[in-house]
């Protein structure tokens, strides 16, 4: 098992890269050419700047039981038919049972979009959210081992 982020836009990358250190698991943080990352402890990976480079990585690289950390769905529909399990950087595991749901509203968002309409954004990410998430991922990693 091991943690792999997709860095690019993700405010959860020093939590869970904590928790690998914490944990003994080994990381991998895959980002753009844009984002500087450096870390002694993970492997920091970074690819050319251009749609979805940075996801075709992480697909290369996704083994079975590997944690994604992404806020892309359709990454996470592409991981886990790998076996990976899939985070957001809320908290919440993606699973076959969901992402089918949040892909067709990803693009319902996105035809309201073009159409004109105006769609909300995310809110304010509070320090309660980087708590969840940290407590979510503890308890699946230790209950993983």
């Amino acid at each position: 098992m091991r943690i792999v982020i997709d860095a690019d836009g993700c405010p959860v990358t020093k939590i869970a890269l904590d928790l690998a250190k914490k944990y003994k698991l080994a990381c991998i943080i895959v980002s753009d050419i844009n984002h500087q990352i450096r870390d002694t402890y993970a492997q920091v990976i970074r690819v050319d700047k251009g749609i979805d480079a940075a996801d075709f990585k992480i697909l290369s690289l996704l083994q079975a039981r590997d944690i994604l950390v992404t806020q892309d769905y359709g990454l996470a529909s592409l991981a886990l038919p790998k076996g990976a399990y899939v985070i957001n950087q809320n908290g919440y595991f993606y699973d076959e049972s969901t992402i089918d749901q949040l892909l067709l509203t990803r693009h319902i968002s996105k035809q309201m979009r073009k159409g004109g309409q105006r769609t909300k954004g995310p809110s304010k990410r509070k320090k309660q959210d980087d708590e969840k998430f940290e407590q979510v991922l503890k308890d699946f990693i230790i209950e993983s081992k």
